[in-house]
């Protein structure tokens, strides 16, 4: 029994490191450069949480899961991952990396300003990621787009640039999600439902028609006088007027001159 039981532990250790390798392949240590965000450029004030105390980050340093970015009033900074998706965090803004580990999936938490991202697809395959806000939780599959999150009331803005999210709301459990395609926009508010998308797109045509009804308006307010009467066509529908002038007014040729008689009626002689 004592040498079966030596070759029991001896197959069992054998199988544990056949195995550790790939289960640590599959779930690897939080500190992994793997899964940690690359600087590609920093201006300003930009710096993580380590430890609760702020320590500010160059160009090429590296930020692991479960921390914050935060950005200064003139903080700026370009991230990348190990994919070649980026995140580019604006001013004034709140971003946790990863927070959710091992859900490889979720991103960034945008907390507050403003975050742009690019995810790149996986060759021909989706690449899923979640990003997540106080109010809303978008999942995209390789797009670019935008995200604001307002300081005041945590309103989450969604802009789309290239591809389609899609938008669930992260506090309302409506079973519900709303899709926002290239050139799209979406609001979304703390204790409202999803609404429908806001089109740019929708949206600047109905501003440039607006304009053209206005210079049409302008257009045919110029073809009349100051009394309103259409100069167009002068009296009776013909004349030579120029549209949109008011028409000429050509004086009267002079009178041709007298020629007094002479004496007795005759004509004067010459």
């Amino acid at each position: 029994m004592p040498g079966v039981t030596r070759s029991l532990v001896g197959q069992l250790s054998l199988l544990l490191a056949a195995v550790a390798p790939a289960c640590l392949g599959q779930f690897p240590f939080s500190d992994s450069p793997q899964y940690a965000a690359k600087a590609l450029t920093v201006t300003g004030q930009v710096s993580v949480l380590r430890d609760l105390q702020p320590q500010a980050i160059s160009q090429g340093d590296s930020v692991q899961v479960q921390q914050m970015i935060v950005t200064g009033i003139d903080g700026h900074a370009i991230f990348q991952v190990s994919d070649g998706s980026t995140f580019e965090v604006f001013p004034n803004s709140r971003v946790t990396f990863r927070k959710n580990p091992p859900n490889w999936k979720d991103l960034i938490d945008v907390w507050v300003g403003k975050v742009r991202l690019q995810i790149e697809h996986l060759g021909t395959s989706p690449n899923p990621n979640r990003i997540r806000t106080p109010t809303a939780v978008i999942s995209v599959r390789g797009t670019i787009f935008d995200i604001s999150v307002d300081d005041d009331d945590e309103t989450t803005l969604i802009e789309v640039e290239e591809g389609a999210v899609q938008v669930e709301h992260a506090l309302l459990p409506t079973g519900t999600a709303a899709v926002v395609t290239a050139g799209g926009a979406l609001r979304v508010y703390k204790n409202a439902p999803i609404a429908r998308r806001m089109d740019k797109g929708g949206v600047a045509r109905r501003v440039l028609q607006v304009l053209m009804d206005a210079a049409v308006i302008a257009g045919q307010s110029t073809r009349t006088t100051h009394t309103g009467i259409p100069t167009s066509g002068g009296a009776g529908g013909t004349g030579g007027g120029t549209v949109g002038d008011t028409a000429p007014t050509t004086p009267p040729p002079p009178p041709p001159p007298t020629t007094l008689p002479g004496p007795g009626g005759l004509p004067p002689l010459n």
